[in-house]
């Protein structure tokens, strides 16, 4: 049985993450996103909050399972018994800090591999930070995220 991760802050979860995530379903048995709680970012949401954010926007994939990490990475995918990581690259700026990371990654733990792919066209320009720029505005959101997370992001707002 083949398992990937997918580790990323998902704050808030896009379309173009759940693109990647529909993809590696199709090329993986098991997809694990893994929800980093990386408060160096200061993340919009909590990790419980977006690992149910990301439970809602994948519902329609049998394979995925969602769950909140805290450690280093090689460690974690270890730990799930995985060997492999999947990384989104939407432009060339993403690449060399991808890179490093695979580089490190690999250093850390030598039997992880790294595959890199690449959103849908339509999905490319879409970053978390953007939707959240954009929500905080009072702007529209719908064709970028899913109905649950325009949703979190209205009632997030509306508390601030």
């Amino acid at each position: 049985m083949s398992k990937v991760i997918y580790p990323g802050t998902f704050d808030p979860i896009t379309n173009g993450h759940t693109d990647l995530i529909e993809r590696a379903s199709r090329m993986f048995d098991e997809v694990v996103v893994a929800v980093a709680y990386n408060s160096k970012k200061k993340p919009l949401f909590n990790v419980e909050e977006r690992c149910e954010l990301v439970r809602q926007a994948t519902t329609h994939i049998s394979n995925v399972s969602v769950t909140g990490f805290n450690y280093l990475l090689a460690d974690f995918v270890r730990d799930q018994g995985a060997t492999v990581v999947i990384r989104g690259l939407r432009a060339m700026s993403d690449f060399e800090y991808e890179f490093q990371l695979a580089d490190m990654n690999r250093r850390l733990a030598p039997e992880l591999e790294s595959v890199f792919l690449t959103p849908s066209n339509h999905l490319s320009y879409i970053s978390s930070s953007l939707i959240r720029e954009i929500a905080s505005l009072g702007g529209n959101v719908s064709e970028f995220v899913d109905p649950a997370v325009v949703a979190a992001l209205k009632e997030k707002f509306r508390e601030a």
